[in-house]
């Protein structure tokens, strides 16, 4: 065997990973678009309760959480990780249904990034997080930059940053307590809390089964799909690689959006939204080794 062709198979593992990773994004941000066709029928909570509906049911066919259910000291954080998760999904598409897709990505990611920085007495971190504050005053409907933007679709994203900041932190005492299904059983958690509400305000339109379809290829692409390539690249990439990989989503959320939405960003609003993906990448690439990693909604 060459060193060529022996270096080649020691890379293909990562290689693959990060394929799968790349794959993964657009998936979650495909889903999303997609997503979008559905908030004029049913609404914020319509979608949200429909995307979650069918997660649960792909997620309980496939992981079968029965099998091993939770002690009584995990269920309060797997119910909290799964409230987070159904809080996330709602203000996401909230957001969604006001402003673009990029901006709303971008703005959610303050959240993970808050946990990654948080405790730190690092001065490169003051860095990371200035350079997000920049970013985020500069898609603050406070400028002439961000006219454009409706102020409460801002604040629902950033309302499902800090969701997803509490997703994070409640994800990770659930997988402690309880590693065995606890994405099914968040999601089914998450269902639980979220599916009356889309009842309610959907009413009878959530029922029509001419929408299923859809709701069915977001979940899959938002959901199921996604989760198992994260799940297949967390296990061979460095935790600082995947973090990185995974803060160039609101590059790919904008692109998807301006691909199937139409959506056009001002220079301004994509130099925003490059600087919250920079700091995320700095975040991820010089944080210690126990730092929060990026983890997908």
């Amino acid at each position: 065997m060459t060193n060529d062709t022996k270096a080649w198979r020691d890379a293909y593992p990562r290689l693959a990973s990060i394929a799968l990773l790349l794959i993964a994004m657009v998936s979650v941000q495909g889903g999303a678009a997609l997503a979008k066709r559905l908030l004029p029928a049913v609404g914020a909570a319509g979608t949200a309760a429909l995307r979650l509906a069918f997660a649960t049911a792909m997620l309980l066919a496939f992981a079968r959480p029965w099998r091993h259910w939770p002690r009584r000291e995990a269920a309060a954080a797997v119910l909290a990780y799964g409230f987070s998760m159904g809080a996330m999904n709602l203000l996401f598409y909230a957001a969604l249904n006001r402003i673009p897709l990029g901006i709303t990505v971008a703005l959610e990611f303050t959240g993970p990034l808050a946990v990654a920085l948080a405790g730190s007495r690092r001065a490169l971190d003051l860095v990371w997080a200035g350079l997000a504050a920049a970013g985020l005053v500069l898609l603050l409907p406070l400028r002439g930059g961000a006219r454009a933007l409706d102020p409460a679709g801002v604040a629902f994203a950033l309302g499902a940053g800090a969701c997803w900041a509490s997703y994070i932190v409640f994800g990770r005492r659930a997988g402690e307590l309880h590693p065995q299904g606890t994405a099914a059983l968040g999601v089914t958690a998450a269902a639980v809390l979220i599916v009356p509400i889309g009842a309610v305000t959907a009413g009878p339109r959530l029922a029509e089964v001419a929408l299923w379809p859809v709701a069915a290829a977001v979940a899959l692409l938002s959901s199921a799909l996604p989760y198992s390539l994260e799940m297949v690249a967390l296990t061979r990439l460095p935790a600082r690689t995947f973090g990185v990989l995974m803060s160039g989503e609101p590059v790919v959320a904008a692109l998807i959006g301006l691909q199937f939405l139409g959506e056009r960003l001002r220079p301004m609003q994509w130099f925003a939204i490059l600087c919250i993906m920079l700091a995320t990448a700095g975040s991820a690439s010089t944080a210690a080794p126990d730092r929060a990693v990026l983890a997908n909604d």
